[in-house]
């Protein structure tokens, strides 16, 4: 934050850029000239309650005038959509079908994959430490992944849903834990499975 020598360094240079008198600064700012006068001579600090009415005066705004500066990394969110949670899986309906979806999560588009997206929330303690239980899970919908990425994974016979990292060895895929005390699971026609999409990132409750 600038100390009063640096806001009036600043506002002389704004004065003097647009030719401007402190007659003229004192009438747009609504102030006896003497006041505005005893600002820029130092003999008086600067209103801080008066910054806005000087940063139209002069064409500037007030973060510039005190020195406040905006951090680069922000992203102005403009937008939210909702994103499906899904529960239960029913047979045969499309993944995105209304009896599917136990409710809502609004999530700013600036924060989205392309696609269609859902939430699924993880159950159990097979991919810890990469996954928590109870934790809800983005996935992006997607026919495929790539090997060793971590996907939904519907299992069609149970009709459960799961997240595993996928590996695939001489044609045979397996669906594997993270968690060390979990067994890999095979899949094949005895055991099938269909992917439903990749993991993107996870959000925890507290």
């Amino acid at each position: 934050m600038n100390n009063n020598d640096e806001i009036i360094s600043y506002l002389t240079k704004l004065k003097d850029e647009k030719n401007l008198s402190i007659s003229e600064i004192a009438r747009r700012v609504g102030m006896a000239k003497s006041a505005v006068s005893r600002y820029f001579n130092k003999t008086r600090e600067f209103p801080l309650n008066k910054t806005e009415e000087f940063a139209n005066a002069l064409g500037t705004t007030p973060e510039k005038i005190i020195g406040i500066r905006k951090p680069s990394n922000i992203i102005p969110i403009t937008k939210t959509v909702k994103i499906p949670l899904l529960g239960e899986i029913a047979c045969g309906d499309p993944i995105l079908a209304e009896e599917n979806i136990e409710e809502y999560i609004d999530e700013p588009v600036n924060y989205l994959p392309s696609g269609t997206c859902f939430y699924l929330r993880a159950k159990g303690n097979s991919m810890k430490p990469t996954i928590p239980n109870g934790a809800k899970v983005l996935i992006r919908q997607q026919p495929d992944v790539e090997d060793n990425e971590i996907a939904a994974v519907l299992m069609t016979d149970s009709n459960e849903a799961t997240l595993k990292r996928i590996k695939r060895a001489d044609g045979t895929i397996f669906l594997m834990p993270d968690n060390p005390e979990y067994s890999p699971i095979l899949v094949n026609k005895d055991n099938p499975a269909r992917i439903l999409g990749k993991v993107i990132r996870m959000v925890i409750d507290f």
